[in-house]
């Protein structure tokens, strides 16, 4: 028997053996460290992807425990949004003879928004699927625009904290992305912003809160740039859009204003689906003037279909989000976001307050709004992330420069969350400051070692795996439902 399959023995060994050849081959040029380093560093992250694909759901983010993802979860509130996306489950904003009273639905939506960001009369905008869409969005209409002026490598210029969705536009829109550093206070360098501009630049960003710090970009500064030099400005407020709004009534006016009222901001993006309290998928793109937002717009007249005309990047869209998305502004109404508003800020002000007397960890720049970030001169902030990620916090990691946030919703508003955040915080740093040198483990340390790899293809390379993990159809759930809750529906 053994003699059938020897044939196919020498097969697999000459191919091993080239194998081994030619990866012996691509790894003379590297050091031995680094081929140790990228070993521990590949072990590490597939034994995470593992863990992760294979972890039963968790139900920590009703308890308040996780920073940000779920900003309202309360169930009778949930249950509107069911019956709401029920009643057009099978509704398509890309009929609008069908469907009437959904394009009614979504105009009161961009009307609204407008109205609250203080757009004049002749402000729009669109519904997308989410912040990324709307960020996509305006970047497209600024990239058309530029085309239209001449401009042939059309560019963005935006801070090193602007939002990832940038990138993603300008890869995707074949644009480049030019990146601002900060001042010390986390804001962007407006002084830096003025030397990046040139004959390319086709947009300048702000961001009214930058996601990983939660502070607020000098928008009347940078607006001041966009008028002298003719150039669109874009206000992400995508994360905070919905807080920011609602500040003053709360009794938390803001230093600066950061809406249509400035002069030179052409645009905004805000989530409904976070502190708008609408379910996911549902987001704002918004512009001072219908003569931006028509560049936004794709129309085909040729096609063999008939005229194909589409304002975002999807065709078809579920209407049920829209639905639940106006039920959302209907049912809190001005009054309940500004309630909502002042308990989020309040127990963001009161953390901020606290973390900033605890010796070993410092608060980066001045938030103002509801995300809080954690830094330390005297250890590696990743073992606080590990030692909070123990105590079932589900925080996030940041890096450049390595960093934790914490971004406070209406669910850490409930049930004395706050205080036991803090207790929490100061028992792990007591215990990290016995010994602040000590080295991470753990997820902190793969973590850390990603930030301190040099080779960010790898890094790139490493995360498509990861994406790629997410797709498996084996995994297995204990204790929870699919859907993240603790009860059945």
């Amino acid at each position: 028997m053994s003699k059938a399959f020897e044939p196919y023995f020498e097969i697999l060994e000459v191919y091993s053996t080239k194998a081994k050849n030619y990866v012996n081959g691509h790894c003379t040029k590297y050091e031995p460290w680094q081929l140790i380093a990228w070993s521990v560093l590949g072990t590490l992250l597939i034994v995470w992807v593992y863990e992760f694909v294979f972890q039963p759901e968790n139900t920590f983010w009703q308890e308040g425990r996780a920073s940000g993802a779920v900003y309202n979860g309360e169930e009778a509130f949930t249950e509107l949004l069911v019956k709401a996306y029920g009643n057009f489950a099978w509704s398509n904003p890309l009929h609008p003879d069908i469907f009437p009273g959904l394009r009614k639905i979504e105009a009161e939506i961009v009307s609204i928004a407008c109205s609250l960001f203080n757009g004049g009369p002749d402000s729009c905008g669109c519904v997308t699927s989410g912040g990324t869409e709307s960020i996509l969005m305006a970047c497209k209409a600024y990239r058309d625009l530029a085309f239209e002026k001449g401009i042939k490598a059309p560019e963005i210029v935006a801070p090193l904290s602007a939002h990832a969705a940038f990138d993603k536009a300008a890869n995707y829109f074949g644009m480049k992305i030019v990146r601002v550093p900060l001042n010390k206070m986390m804001e962007v360098d407006v002084r830096a912003m003025r030397r990046a501009i040139s004959k390319n630049t086709a947009m300048l960003v702000c961001s009214t809160p930058q996601y990983g710090h939660g502070v607020i970009d000098p928008v009347p500064e940078v607006a001041k740039l966009a008028v002298k030099y003719k150039i669109p400005l874009h206000v992400d407020a995508c994360l905070g859009g919905f807080l920011i709004v609602f500040m003053e009534k709360a009794g938390y006016p803001l230093e600066q204003p950061f809406d249509f009222r400035v002069k030179g901001v052409t645009s905004i993006s805000a989530d409904t689906h976070k502190y708008g309290y609408a379910p996911k998928g549902s987001s704002v793109v918004l512009y001072s003037d219908k003569k931006y937002r028509n560049y936004q717009f794709f129309i085909a007249t040729d096609w063999q279909g008939g005229i194909y005309a589409s304002p975002c990047i999807a065709g078809s869209r579920p209407g049920g989000i829209s639905a639940a998305c106006w039920a959302s502004l209907m049912y809190f109404g001005e009054n309940g976001y500004v309630e909502a508003t002042k308990q989020i800020i309040k127990t963001t002000r009161f953390l901020k307050s606290e973390l900033e007397n605890i010796k070993g960890i410092f608060v980066f720049g001045n938030p103002q709004l509801s995300v809080i970030a954690l830094g330390s001169h005297d250890f590696d902030i990743s073992r606080l992330f590990n030692l909070m990620h123990a105590k079932g916090w589900n925080l996030n990691h940041l890096q450049f420069p390595p960093s934790i946030h914490f971004c406070i919703t209406l669910v850490h508003t409930r049930k004395r969350v706050a205080i036991q955040f803090l207790k929490d915080i100061r028992e792990s740093v007591t215990q990290i400051m016995k010994n602040p040198k000590a080295k991470t483990t753990g997820m902190g340390a793969i973590y850390g070692m990603a930030q301190a790899t040099i080779d960010r293809n790898l890094v790139a390379e490493l995360s498509s795996t990861f994406l790629d993990c997410l797709y498996s159809t084996d995994n297995v759930t204990q204790g929870g439902q699919m859907n993240g809750s603790s009860k059945p529906r």
